[in-house]
């Protein structure tokens, strides 16, 4: 029995002397890979195994974590794990971190990766990106904060089937959320194949979200407030077309925050749901009102011609309550074929006859 002791003894002061810095799994091949502050997050994804959780406790983190393996889970505790820039000699390598976001899911072609969950953690103040993905299949990113990131705060393209739930989005440069089929060159849209963004929190952003060039995805639940544009579908003369989705039971409400003009889009301000070279999709038992504003794509719900020329098509609008929203509150200003709204609550329309 003494013997047995020493023996036990030794192997605690070993893995507490190897705790120093970084990581350590515990004990249990079951049990999580717990990060504590002072130690990386990056450390323990590279010693996780697929189907690990690396649990990040309460505090401040800085550093960028690359995850190139699937079925790990990445856990902290809300807005009380905090993952921000490194700064000063602390600045690390690597391709998230030259990239210039905070966490990277990255597979390749060929060879996604499958089965990652973020989960409650907070993302701030990166250059590019909070979370970003690419070559991905059923990413999952729920309860995360992401804020004051350059560019985007949750990301993905080229990707498959994510869950995007519960997410609060706030004061990004770009999109709170933005699912696209690549970033790096033009193609027709691609099959999401169920992408879902459900319960999130987009407020302040440029635009609360934006699907490019994309198809086959549901946008559902989510309060949507405080952006120059809350939901923006961008389409283009590429085949196949984007769009096949559904926009349903979202509030989306006051997005009238001014954004400048850029090299792609003019001016937006007071738009709540607007589609520009989108087929089949489905806007339906939305409550849109309050979005108010005097640029080309202001209004509650707008069909706008493609900046490339591609247009809207068999789009429906359907059941929501659009009230309060300047210069209309259903606009369609594309001429293409067979848009139809019907069942909706609203004041004015254009052209007149929609309410």
């Amino acid at each position: 029995m003494r013997k047995r002791h020493f023996k036990s003894l030794a192997i605690a002061v070993a893995v507490s002397a190897a705790g120093l810095g970084t990581a350590v799994p515990s004990a249990s091949a079951t049990s999580p890979l717990v990060v504590r502050p002072g130690q990386s997050i990056q450390k323990a994804v590279d010693a996780a195994k697929p189907g690990d959780t690396v649990v990040v406790e309460p505090g401040t983190y800085r550093e960028t974590v690359l995850i190139d393996k699937s079925g790990l889970t990445l856990r902290g505790s809300g807005d009380r794990t905090v993952i921000r820039p490194a700064t000063g000699k602390a600045q690390a390598a690597g391709a998230c971190a030259k990239a210039g976001s905070g966490i990277c899911v990255l597979g390749r072609s060929g060879a996604t990766v499958d089965g990652v969950t973020i989960d409650a953690l907070t993302v701030s103040g990166f250059q590019k990106h909070g979370v970003w993905a690419s070559w991905t299949d059923r990413l999952t990113v729920r309860r995360v904060v992401a804020e004051r990131n350059g560019v985007w705060g949750i990301a993905q393209e080229r990707s498959t089937r994510g869950a995007f739930t519960g997410n609060t989005a706030r004061a990004n440069g770009d999109a709170g959320v933005f699912v696209a089929n690549t970033v790096s060159e033009e193609g027709g849209a691609t099959d999401t194949r169920g992408t879902e963004l459900r319960g999130n929190t987009l407020r302040d952003n440029r635009i609360g979200f934006t699907a490019r060039r994309v198809r086959n995805l549901s946008v559902h639940s989510n309060t949507i407030t405080a952006n120059c544009s809350g939901v923006f579908v961008v389409g283009d003369e590429g085949s196949p077309q984007a769009g096949a989705m559904t926009i349903h039971s979202n509030r989306i409400t006051a997005n009238n925050k001014y954004c400048a003009k850029t090299d792609r889009l003019p001016a937006i301000q007071g738009s709540g749901i607007v589609l520009t070279g989108a087929e089949d999709t489905r806007i339906r038992s939305n409550t849109i009102s309050d979005n108010t504003g005097a640029t080309p794509m202001s209004g509650g719900v707008v069909l706008f011609k493609s900046f490339v020329g591609a247009k809207n098509n068999g789009n429906t609008v359907s059941g929501n309550v659009a009230l309060g929203n300047k210069p209309a509150d259903l606009a369609n200003g594309d001429t293409g074929t067979g848009n139809t709204f019907v069942s909706n609550v609203c004041t004015k329309s254009t052209p007149a006859g929609m309410c």
